[in-house]
């Protein structure tokens, strides 16, 4: 199948790299000339010059970009150039209401937009073991199955358009919360003299494991955050999730919390490092 991909960030490098390690023919631009032109030298694709030239006849485009504004500006910059009936899958993060316009302006040209966030980090676009939640046509969630596929261990379309950005959400909102216990517990074990390492090979067996503690726990006991995904990014993402719940009329006090306690860790110079500094935060606050 004919692919283009546009956006070779943290993840979407790996999701193009599945494609064409998969077969199938690739396409890719990114704002930065460069990397799509390492992207070109590591894997099986063509680096493209514009995004109208990426998309051009082919079947199927997905995107990785940081927020709204971008995904907004490249679906202008390619909507004259779709092939007709191509279908969009989108793996950014986005609003629910972008998702809904894209949707119904794709609907109009005679294509589909389907809004497909992922979940699992940089580790699981690594490994293709991400998690797909997907809102749009059923019809057109035929073909973009087939294509997720090549980097995700699960991947389900739980409604129409914006429903995968919903889901999303409401994925961020549990993580957050076990992310800042995680850090919380892990200081309170360092705090009264115990060996971090020796208590997290106890949690990680008990009612306390979970994604975060099996994949960024060591990465929060040894402060190493140069990875991931970044703070600046789960930012976005809270005030995303804010957002709608004030628009739904309702409040989220866990997830407000940590949220600025996210702007502390920007604060404090974490605005480029895995979000799970969170940890480095409350550290310092045990120490003051």
């Amino acid at each position: 199948m004919k692919i283009a991909f546009i956006g070779l960030g943290r993840m979407g490098w790996h999701l193009a790299g599945h494609l064409a390690a998969a077969g199938h023919e690739l396409s890719v631009f990114d704002i930065d000339a460069d990397a799509s032109q390492r992207w070109a030298a590591e894997f099986t694709g063509t680096a493209a010059a514009s995004i109208a030239d990426a998309v051009a006849d082919c079947a199927v485009v997905c995107s990785s970009v940081p927020a709204d504004p971008q995904l907004r500006s490249i679906w202008d910059a390619a909507q004259g150039s779709l092939a007709e009936g191509a279908v969009w899958i989108d793996h950014s993060t986005t609003s629910a209401e972008i998702a809904r316009e894209l949707a119904a302006e794709a609907t109009a040209c005679g294509c589909a937009f389907i809004d497909a966030p992922v979940s699992g980090g940089t580790v699981g676009a690594e490994n293709g073991k991400l998690a797909v939640m997907a809102g749009g046509d059923a019809a057109a969630w035929e073909t973009a199955s087939q294509v997720v596929g090549a980097y995700a261990a699960r991947a389900n379309l739980i409604g129409g358009p914006g429903a995968g950005q919903l889901t999303k959400m409401a994925n961020q909102i549990c993580v957050l919360g076990v992310g800042q216990a995680l850090a919380e517990g892990l200081t309170f074990a360092e705090q009264s003299g115990l060996d971090p390492r020796k208590v997290l090979e106890v949690m990680l067996t008990g009612s306390s494991t979970s994604w975060m503690m099996e994949n960024r726990a060591e990465s929060m006991i040894t402060g190493a955050f140069d990875f991931g995904f970044s703070t600046t990014l789960m930012r976005k993402d809270v005030s995303l999730v804010l957002d709608e719940a004030d628009r739904k009329g309702f409040e989220l006090p866990v997830t407000a919390l940590v949220a600025e306690l996210l702007d502390e860790v920007d604060a404090m110079g974490g605005a480029n490092g895995d979000w799970c500094s969170l940890m480095q935060r409350q550290r310092a606050a045990a120490t003051d």
